[in-house]
């Protein structure tokens, strides 16, 4: 199963085009976003996914409200604990807890954002990904990240390259 991963959009319309054009033509079945949309017009381009979406709330999101009602409910207080392709995926949006939530051995993967740096490891058996700042106002670098459920692999990918 093949997801798309995005974090730190920041209101970056053209970028967040970019990404959704990127998941569907990847044919991606679910994309989470680790938090930090910015406003909820960000909405009018992420619900032409083609697939299943999941978000948190960031520190950045403050219209809340609004974010769960454009998102149809699809965006959850971190940290928020689901199951996909039979695995066991926890989502935060600051990174400081990335780390135990991994080594604790009780997810098949744990996302994070907040620090717009990419990273991809693997801690025991938990895959962990930050696929940095989809918006790319910080480094100046949009990415995103995809990522295959079977094998447990995941890749960043450069929106602007």
């Amino acid at each position: 199963m093949l997801i798309g991963i995005l974090s730190d959009t920041h209101d970056n319309m053209p970028q967040i085009q970019k990404a959704v054009d990127l998941f569907n033509a990847r044919k991606v079945e679910h994309v989470i976003h680790a938090g930090d949309f910015g406003a909820p017009f960000t909405f009018r381009i992420l619900k032409h996914l083609q697939c299943e979406f999941t978000g948190i709330y960031g520190n950045n999101d403050g219209e809340k409200l609004l974010l769960q009602k454009l998102s149809k409910g699809r965006v959850f207080k971190q940290p928020h604990i689901f199951e996909l392709g039979g695995k066991k995926i926890v989502v935060i949006h600051e990174h400081h807890l990335a780390g135990s939530l991994a080594a604790s051995g009780h997810y098949d993967m744990v996302v994070y954002g907040h620090t717009h740096e990419p990273e991809i490891r693997t801690e025991g058996r938990t895959l962990v990904v930050n696929p940095g700042e989809a918006g790319g106002w910080l480094y100046g670098r949009s990415t995103v990240a995809l990522a295959d459920l079977s094998s447990m692999t995941a890749e960043i990918i450069d929106l602007n390259a």
